[in-house]
Formats: structure tokens, sequence, C-alpha cells
């Protein structure tokens, strides 16, 4: 599994060098500040999820490259637009200081909206495939990072902020900020091996199981490692009085749900068989985690 990780993130981030804007294209200030968070060094799973969910389908992983690169650009915006003073202020994202501390406030607003408007551009470069049309996938991508989704999630979490929140809700905003992206990034994949429609209902289930397990998982670690550890600030969240699982349910309750939800996961792949053998192997992998 390492090796895999290895080779599909150094595949994704020469592809994303390719494809973004070089530094020295004008407004330089504008692409340094893109590739600058781009390329902050990040582990690239959504990206990776989608190559495997192509893979799973029997695609080719170069065919979904647009797509890996597309989802990687939305998740990166979202970061930038996560960290400014007015959202979660913070100094730290991948272990280097934020956008919005290297090149100014408004720069970081503005390389935020350049990402998300650029990865539609690079889902326009996939060709139709015969069970999935490009307006199918454009759609998968506008959904999963609107105002339904990932910015519903972003808008619930600023509003509960330093209150008490159900079970239900903390649900809703981690299944919208962080789990409809994660979904989507596996189904854009699917689509790219013109999977089936039972393949793509399994993969959307195994898709919404691993995301929510994904961010009770971070909701751990933020109260279990080091800021050097995570690459963030550690601790952070308890701070802002943010909603998380161990702040709601505990940190042993949130454990047995992150185990119940990766197994959830697992049982969804197994319509699939062997094809879905790395999937099984990130979502174990994810679990395991420690930042």
């Amino acid at each position: 599994m390492k090796e895999y990780l290895i080779e599909r993130q150094k595949m994704v981030d020469k592809a994303l060098d390719t494809f973004l804007p070089k530094s020295t294209a004008k407004p330089k200030t504008i692409h340094k500040a893109m590739r600058y968070s781009i390329f902050a060094g990040g582990k690239r799973l959504r990206p990776i999820l989608c190559l495997a969910a192509a893979e799973c389908c029997g695609g080719k992983p170069d065919a979904a490259v647009p797509l890996a690169c597309a989802v990687e650009c939305i998740h990166t915006y979202s970061l930038i637009h996560d960290d400014l003073p007015c959202m979660d202020d913070d100094d730290l994202r991948r272990g280097m200081p934020t956008s919005h501390k290297v090149f100014g406030e408004a720069v970081a607003v503005l390389a935020g909206d350049a990402l998300l408007t650029f990865a539609f551009e690079l889902v326009s470069q996939v060709p139709d495939w015969p069970r999935h049309s490009l307006r199918e996938l454009v759609r998968e991508l506008a959904v999963a990072s609107g105002s339904r989704n990932l910015i519903a999630g972003q808008v619930v979490d600023l509003e509960s902020e330093g209150k008490k929140v159900s079970v239900p809700l903390l649900r809703f905003i981690h299944e919208s900020k962080t789990a409809a992206l994660l979904s989507s990034s596996i189904r854009l994949g699917a689509m790219s091996g013109n999977a089936t429609p039972a393949q793509l209902q399994n993969l959307s289930n195994f898709g919404r199981a691993l995301g929510l397990a994904f961010q009770v998982i971070d909701d751990i670690l933020d109260v279990t490692q080091t800021s050097e550890t995570l690459g963030k600030s550690a601790g952070k969240d308890i701070t802002a009085g943010k909603a998380t699982y161990p702040s709601v349910v505990g940190l042993e309750r949130s454990r047995e749900i992150a185990r119940t939800l990766t197994q959830e996961a697992h049982a969804s792949l197994k319509p699939l068989g062997g094809k879905a053998e790395i999937l099984h192997g990130l979502a174990d992998h994810l679990l395991a985690r420690e930042y």
C-alpha cells in the first residue's frame, strides 16, 4: 500500500504541475499563490481514491487523471478559504504557513477562487464515456462542492461554534463538509472507468462511509497528535469550540464509530470482489493513520 500511495502521489503531482498555469504566467502573484497551496505537501488522498476507483471498474488511471486533479484543486481551494481569519483563522496548513499569511487575505481568496474554477476547466478535458456523459461529471463535482454539500457543511460548522450540537447535526456537518467531496472523488473515478449502475452504487456507499470515517479520525487526531505531526494546529477545534466527535460523544466512542464506519466501507466493496483490493487497503490505511 505504501508503494502504491507513493507512486500515485507522484503521478498526481506530475499531472498537477503540467496542468496548472506556470508561476511565470501573468499575473505571477495569483499563479504563485495557486501553486504554493497545491504543492504544500498534501497527501493527495482524494485523487488517489479517484484513480483507484477507476481501476476497480476496469478503467485506466491516465483517463481519470484530469478528474483526480480537479478534485484536488477543489479540496485545496476549500482549505485556503477554511484557513482565512474570517473562517477558522489558522496560520499553519500541511506544515507550512497558510496562503493568507504568505500572500495576504485578498490574494488567498482569489487563489481559492481560481483553483475552484480551474477544476471545471480540467473536467472539461475528459471525454464522454458510454454510460457517463461529461454533463454528468460536471454536475457531480458541482453538487459535491456547492451549497448543499461542501459549503453547507462549512456554514453549519461556523454556526455551531460554541454551541451544544446533536449527533445527527454533527454527522450532517461532517458528511457535507468532508465526506461529500471524498465520495465524489470515488464516483468520478468510477464513471471514468465506465462503471455499471451496480458498481457505481456500491462505490458510492463505500465513499460515504469512508468519507465520514475519515473526518471522525481527523477529529480524533486533533486531540491526540501534535501540530508537528499533523502539519496543522493541533487542538484548534477545542479552542474554537468546534463540533467534533470527541467533544460530542467522547474519544473512545469516536474510535468505535470510526471502526464501525470503516467496516461499513469494507462491506460495501464486497460485491466488487478482488477488483476492490486497493480500495480495501486504502480504507485500512486511513483508519490506522496518525496524521
